[in-house]
């Protein structure tokens, strides 16, 4: 083994090691011990990585067996890396944000019981995803893919005393398992019919799988395959209908919501499409199916952030319509433009998510935005890097979200895939309703009437039963002030900024949210950054006319100061202003004139109510029914119950011949005889 390979070792094994030190030896090292050990191995997997960037980028990349694991008929299962630029740099973006993550746990947990399980777990999760992205074959893919939904479970579920949290993290684990039903038909197919699990070796044979169908249906076997394989991105990557698990999974703290939503699980979905381009691309129907799915996701799911009043539920329905407009990038074959803005959101999205956290550890614990307002005086970090975040998710030109966002919606423009049409509707449309719900967020929080250390009712407070509004302090010792049973600020309270294991992360994620799109859209997108990675056919070469069309970051940046989603999104701005700073009556008004559908968005679109009777409700059903007739009757009544009253029914029939009379038993044995004699005389 050479040097660089034990680099690439190094990479997901010292996460790894920090997390079996924390998970298992955490009371002996103690909570200093833990977060150490845990941020020294990201550490040292962030560095190495940026070896290994510098490597790949020298023109050496690397596909290789590591370990065979075993061999099955033609088949080997085999541990092996692939190491190219679209692993190199999810490898950057998901232990620089895990590195943030980690040391803005030990501000945000610092009175949690369960300190050192959260940064076993924390870690653990980081070595899955490393797993996932580095992987060369479909196994290896699949496990990490698994590894990332266990350990998403126990985070989800962490304070595992509150009912909602147990809920939260059960929804999860059973909505992914839908979406890994469809990625396990898509790896076997690929397995039967390719003979192998190897990347390499199947993207070799995928000319040959586009000529065959799968039997007894007649579909085309390419078609199959991609559309079995986006399923499982569906589940992972939260796109309609399977999205319903990600908001719920606000359940955990806060620094595992950055964890999730940002840098790792739910890009897993986008990463894999992406890895997959060399297939995708010999199927049209299964691209037009990821369009119209990413772009029904990035525009509706973008409207329920509108009603929310927790914070953490607004960001993470802003996820929810970000991971729409990457998948509507996939389905337009601009894999490149998907991925930089996977990379870019990253960035502004753990962003969010930690300035968020920062906000609630500064109202003690309150995450209701109508108890906060004009937070800027008191947190001045937090308050700038938040408007930083939400410049760059909204697509502020000269920010990093500005050239991921523009690029795909340019690209759909310019795709002639059927569904193109109606996806450009809704990521235009999604660019006004991201800008009007991010800055509703922004101006509730930072700007305003002090409307915290207030009496309030209860009902104002925390309306939401699902909202985690007193999710991050399930035990209130995170406010010496605070009473047992009281949230938020007392009466006379005022906020105070965060401590700088706090504050440090969100200046460090600030900084590539404004600068990294700038200095990397040329290489990333026009430069060859991603060529002989990701495969577009001539058809499909969208990002070909971008290239043709662009003029540099700095150019690209001034035209968009005149285009259509620049002036959309500083309407959604300005609308944003007017209702909640301004006039904050005509948002009242016009949620009694439309209370339907302000109705149909509080309860979204009531997928939770139909998963919940359709298929809750039909498991229940199925249940009973196999309980009532299968258990109680067939097995207890019949088989167990049914062999007894046979053998009492046989007795009691005995017991009328045991009388004790002579005459009886005489009387039974010449009948007896007779019966005998005459059945003889008759067959003879």
């Amino acid at each position: 083994m050479t040097g660089m390979q034990k680099l690439y070792l190094l990479v997901p094994l010292a996460p790894l090691f920090g997390a079996i030190v924390a998970g298992l030896f955490g009371k002996v090292v103690g909570r200093a011990g833990a977060h150490t050990v845990t941020i020294l191995g990201v550490a040292v997997s962030f560095v190495s990585s940026l070896f290994v960037f510098q490597d790949v980028q020298a023109g050496n990349a690397f596909n290789g067996t590591l370990y065979t694991w075993a061999t099955s008929g033609g088949l080997t299962f085999e541990v092996g890396f692939l190491i190219d630029t679209l692993t190199v740099m999810m490898m950057l973006v998901v232990t620089f944000v895990s590195l943030m993550v980690h040391i803005y746990t030990i501000g945000y947990m610092s009175e949690d019981p369960g300190y050192q399980r959260f940064f076993s777990y924390i870690s653990l999760f980081t070595f899955s995803m490393l797993m996932l992205v580095m992987s060369n074959n479909f196994l290896q893919l699949f496990f990490g893919w698994e590894a990332v939904g266990l350990v998403s479970y126990l985070l989800i579920g962490f304070w595992y005393t509150r009912p909602t949290a147990i809920f939260a993290n059960m929804k999860a684990f059973l909505v992914n398992r839908v979406g890994d039903f469809g990625f396990l038909l898509g790896i076997g197919l690929v397995a039967a019919y390719a003979g192998t699990l190897n990347y390499a070796e199947v993207f070799a044979k995928a000319d040959s799988l586009v000529a065959m169908t799968v039997p007894a249906t007649g579909w085309p076997l390419m078609t199959a395959i991609c559309i079995g394989l986006f399923i499982g991105a569906m589940g992972k990557s939260a796109q309609v209908p399977l999205h319903v698990w990600l908001p719920d999974s606000m359940e955990g703290p806060t620094p595992i919501s950055a964890l999730i939503h940002a840098a790792t699980m739910v890009t897993a979905g986008i990463f894999m499409v992406a890895r997959m381009s060399p297939l995708f691309e010999l199927s049209e129907t299964a691209l037009s199916f990821v369009l119209v799915i990413g772009a029904t996701t990035a525009l509706f799911m973008g409207f329920l952030g509108i009603v929310q009043n927790d914070i953490k539920r607004v960001v993470a329905y802003s996820t929810l319509s970000q991971l729409g407009y990457m998948t509507v990038a996939l389905g337009v074959s601009a894999y490149s433009a998907a991925v930089f803005h996977l990379m870019t959101h990253a960035f502004f999205k753990a962003l969010l998510f930690l300035g968020a956290g920062s906000v609630i550890i500064g109202m003690h614990h309150d995450q209701d935005m109508r108890n906060m307002g004009g937070l800027w005086k008191y947190m001045p970090v937090t308050w700038i890097t938040s408007l930083l975040g939400s410049l760059a998710l909204i697509g502020f030109p000269f920010l990093s979200g500005f050239y991921s966002k523009d690029m795909i919606i340019e690209a759909v423009k310019l795709s002639h895939l059927p569904g193109s049409g109606y996806a450009y509707f809704c990521v235009i449309a999604g660019v006004f309703v991201t800008a009007f719900y991010s800055f509703r967020m922004y101006f509730l929080v930072f700007h305003g009437e002090e409307r915290f250390g207030k009496a309030h009712d209860d009902h104002h407070a925390h309306d939401d039963g699902h909202a985690d509004a007193h999710a991050d302090g399930h035990d209130d010792h995170h406010d010496d002030h605070a009473d047992e049973h009281h949230h938020g600020l007392a009466p006379g309270q005022k906020p105070h900024e965060s401590p700088w294991v706090v504050t440090v992360p969100l200046a460090l994620l600030a900084i590539p949210s404004v600068i990294v799109g700038y200095l990397t859209v040329e290489p990333m997108l026009f430069g060859g950054f991603f060529d002989k990675v990701i495969h577009m056919s001539e058809a499909h070469g969208v990002m070909h006319e971008l290239g043709e069309e662009f003029h540099g970051a700095a150019a690209m940046a001034i035209h968009g100061l005149t285009s259509l989603p620049f002036a959309l999104a500083m309407a959604g701005v300005v609308l944003a202003y007017v209702f909640y700073m301004v006039a904050p009556a005509i948002p009242a008004a016009i949620m009694r004139t439309f209370k339907p559908l302000h109705t149909l968005l509080e309860n979204k679109y009531y997928f939770d109510r139909f998963n919940e009777l359709v298929f809750a409700g039909g498991a229940r059903l199925l249940g009973r029914g196999l309980w009532k007739f299968g258990d109680q009757a067939l097995i207890d009544g019949m088989v167990v119950n049914g062999s007894a009253k046979f053998v009492g029914f046989v007795a009691q029939l005995s017991k009328l011949f045991q009388s004790g009379h002579i005459y009886q038993y005489a009387f039974s044995m010449i009948i007896g005889v007779f019966i005998l004699l005459t059945f003889w005389f008759n067959r003879g």
